[in-house]
């Protein structure tokens, strides 16, 4: 403080230095609480009448501030007595460390008296060590000159088959061979030097059989253990000492691993060929073993339906192996061996490397059945792996599936490529045979009921539910894509199904007379039974189909019922054709004078659908009543399309009345050929024969005035009567004047109605003739 003072003298006026000198965070403080403290004033003592209670605040000041000292003053005090605490213990401490320290000076005095007497005992363990060296030396004559006559006894126990005897040599003359290079070891205090190479070498070259008697032994347990499962079936004692061996060997490796752990650096080194690990190696030879039993199999008659047999084989083999693993070879091992359940991941590793061949072949459908249904249902079924007490030896999520996720993917889609391409050719053959008796000289086959058939529905619908059925053998999903597959099939089919019919038409029609015409009807009738017949079979597949199942083929699903109603439409097309070709040499005298007058053609027309209406019968319904109305309606428009021609055009009211009474015959005939119908619920809303009488009507009328009322009724039952058709009318009349003419068209036009919903039109289908202008002079009265 003095040198502070005569330091800062000059520049400060007082005597002593001030507290704000010594500590400017003081001075800091001191301003912020004044500053606090104003501003606390001037809130509480804002208004004079506050200032009476100073006193008040005075006093509670003073008291917090006496509390504030109080604490401080406890808080240095116990400081204070902290550092002096610390200060004794530091005067304790350095009272000691001098103790010590004269205490290690005497020990070092004594040392250096005493080096004179430890340089004395040098030469007394040099002579201790080299006395040591030879009297190890005269121990171990013994066993240096027996050393070659027990290798060579050993050679001989091992050519025996004396395993435990000759492991027991084994281990006699091992341990000689490491006690010898350990006390070659000479002593250097309390451890010992390297041995020198050449020392190493020489004991190494004198006991180079022990090596070979090693391998020998270990060639020889090792042909035990691989003949393991044929020697437990005749004599299991040599595998039994195989194991003893091995236990023996695995033990000796775990003592001398444990001793060297224990010891460190001053620990005898490992033996030379130590650990030897004849446990591990014991399993390794029985995993070959296994597979040396695979790769015995010959598998030039494994391809080809001799697969199935090579797999049963397999199993049996397995099992058989199995079986004696579990009940000879287990006893012979420690229970920690897991005999059994070594074998069963050994054979497993070696089955699915088997299958991974085998999965690659160029393999047919049989085949993959036969490895798909060995893989997902034999191998996992109570003959084999599923037996419970083999569960019980394994945990099957330890081993990976014998054919991967993405393998049996691949193999099932090779399956379904293999059953498309046999499915695809059973099913042209199938067609041409349909073909062949298209052309045969009888009629076609009929069913228990009646109906034409030939066989080809048969042979589709057995093929396709059968390869469904075996699918489904293997799983849910392969069944899918099977049945999937015979869909795209059955759609080609049909396809080419409908260009023979198309063709078979052709055909006809080219040469009617041909080999074709005698049962061309009668067959064209059997293929729409056929149709009715796959559609059934193809709505039974797609029932076993399941809703998750997806399109592997193409993006398009297929769909034969479509590709099925093309066929049908173009069959009943066909038929229909046939129909109106037998009707058509009845057509031109139809709605003539000799028509008129003797009504010739009727019954011949009437004979043609009698005819044609039985054989309709030999087909299955629906298609049966589709062909019927088909039929009616046919008929009806050639009758109408026949009356369009205005062949017939009436002179008088007597000629309009027979044409009418002849039109209600002909209707009444129709009728009653196609009076079977009348029960049918099939038969549409709008009957196309009811529009003869109407026409009858039409033409009967004795007013002309009510023509506009008649052409009305007419358009409102077919509103797909035109301008022309009702023109033709009127002139077959021939009693209508141009007034009337043109009041009935006006009728029609106000009356004509939008077709309604599901009408099936009639009158579009009959083409009015183009009116011929009649030829006249020019004369003055035309001009």
């Amino acid at each position: 403080m003095s040198g502070g003072k005569q330091k800062n003298g000059g520049d400060q006026p007082g005597d002593k230095m001030t507290v704000s000198q010594v500590w400017p965070e003081v001075e800091r403080a001191e301003c912020l609480a004044r500053g606090a403290a104003l501003k606390w004033a001037s809130v509480v003592f804002c208004r004079p009448e506050h200032l009476e209670r100073l006193g008040q605040y005075r006093k509670r000041e003073s008291q917090r501030t006496a509390s504030v000292h109080t604490r401080l003053k406890s808080m240095v005090q116990s400081y204070l007595e902290g550092v002096g605490w610390g200060l004794e213990q530091l005067r304790e401490a350095r009272s000691e460390l001098r103790a010590v320290s004269q205490t290690l000076i005497k020990a070092e005095d004594e040392a250096d008296r005493n080096e004179d007497g430890v340089k004395a005992l040098e030469r007394l363990r040099e002579v201790s060590a080299n006395h040591s060296q030879l009297l190890a030396a005269v121990s171990n004559l013994p066993r240096l000159y027996s050393v070659h006559s027990t290798v060579l006894e050993t050679e001989r126990l091992v050519e025996s088959r004396r395993l435990l005897e000759a492991h027991a040599r084994l281990m006699e003359l091992e341990r000689w061979q490491d006690d010898i290079l350990w006390q070659l070891h000479a002593p250097a205090g309390k451890s010992r030097h390297a041995l020198s190479a050449e020392d190493e070498e020489l004991v190494t070259k004198y006991f180079s059989g022990v090596g070979q008697l090693v391998e020998a032994l270990g060639k020889e347990l090792w042909a035990v253990v691989s003949s393991a499962l044929a020697l437990a079936r005749q004599n299991p004692t040599p595998f039994v000492s195989a194991v003893r061996i091995v236990e023996r060997e695995e033990a000796l490796d775990r003592a001398l691993q444990e001793e060297r752990g224990e010891g460190g650096c001053s620990s005898r080194p490992l033996p030379v060929g130590r650990p030897r690990g004849w446990r591990a190696r014991f399993f390794e030879v029985l995993e070959e073993a296994v597979s040396a039993r695979f790769r015995s199999v010959s598998y030039m008659h494994t391809r080809g339906p001799g697969l199935a047999g090579h797999l049963s084989a397999l199993q049996h083999g397995i099992m058989a192996d199995l079986a004696t693993v579990r009940h000879l070879l287990e006893h012979c091992v420690p229970p920690h061996y897991r005999l059994t359940a070594a074998y069963l991941r050994a054979s497993h590793l070696c089955l699915r490397a088997h299958l991974a061949q085998v999965s690659s072949w160029d393999l047919e459908s049989g085949e993959i059945f036969a490895v798909l249904n060995w893989v997902l249902h034999i191998y996992s079924s109570p003959e084999m792996m599923g037996d419970p007490e083999l569960a019980a030896q394994l945990d099957k999520e330890e081993l990976e599936p014998l054919i991967s996720v993405e393998g049996l993917e691949q193999l099932q889609s090779k399956y379904v490529q293999r059953v498309r391409k046999s499915v695809s050719g059973w099913m042209l053959k199938a067609l041409q045979v349909e073909l062949q008796d298209w052309h045969r000289d009888q009629e076609p086959d009929t069913d228990h009921e009646g109906f034409y058939q030939t066989s080809l529905p048969t042979i589709i619908t057995q093929m396709l539910e059968e390869n469904a059925r075996v699918a489904l053998m293997i799983s849910d999903s392969l069944r899918d894509q099977t049945v999937q597959m015979g869909l795209y099939e059955m759609e080609n089919l049909l396809n080419r199904f409908r260009e023979a019919l198309v063709e078979f038409g052709n055909e006809h029609r080219r040469d009617p007379a041909g080999s074709t015409s005698k049962f061309y009807l009668h067959y064209l009738l059997a293929s729409i039974s056929n149709c009715i017949m796959l559609k059934k079979s193809t709505e039974s597949l797609q029932r076993q189909q399941s809703s998750r199942s997806s399109c592997r083929f193409s993006r398009i699903p297929p769909n034969p019922l479509a590709a099925l109603d093309r066929a049908v439409r173009r069959a009943c097309r066909l038929v229909m054709d046939q129909l109106l070709l037998d009707l058509q040499p009845h057509l031109p005298v139809l709605l003539t004078r000799p028509w008129l007058a003797q009504g010739d053609p009727t019954p011949k027309l009437c004979r043609v659908l009698e005819r044609h209406l039985e054989l309709y019968g030999r087909v299955q319904p629906p298609c049966r009543q589709r062909l019927q109305e088909e039929a009616q309606w046919s008929m009806v428009v050639e009758y109408v399309r026949a009356l369009m021609q205005k062949k017939l055009v009436c002179r008088n009211a007597e000629e309009r009345r027979q044409l009418a009474q002849q039109m209600v015959q002909d209707d009444q005939r129709f009728r009653e050929v196609f009076s079977a119908l009348e029960g049918d619920t099939s038969v549409p809303e709008v009957n196309p024969l009811a529009l003869l009488p109407v026409l009858a009507d039409f033409i009967r009328l004795k007013d002309p005035g009510m023509l506009s009322l008649e052409v009305s009724g007419l358009a409102a039952k077919y509103p797909d009567v035109s301008e022309e058709h009702v023109l033709v009318l009127l002139d077959i009349r021939g009693d209508i004047s141009r007034d009337i003419r043109g009041a009935v068209l006006d009728a029609l036009e106000q009356s004509a109605p939008p077709l309604p919903t599901g009408y099936r039109p009639i009158f579009t289908d009959i083409r009015v003739p183009p009116p011929t202008m009649a030829f006249c002079l020019p004369t003055a009265k035309c001009a």
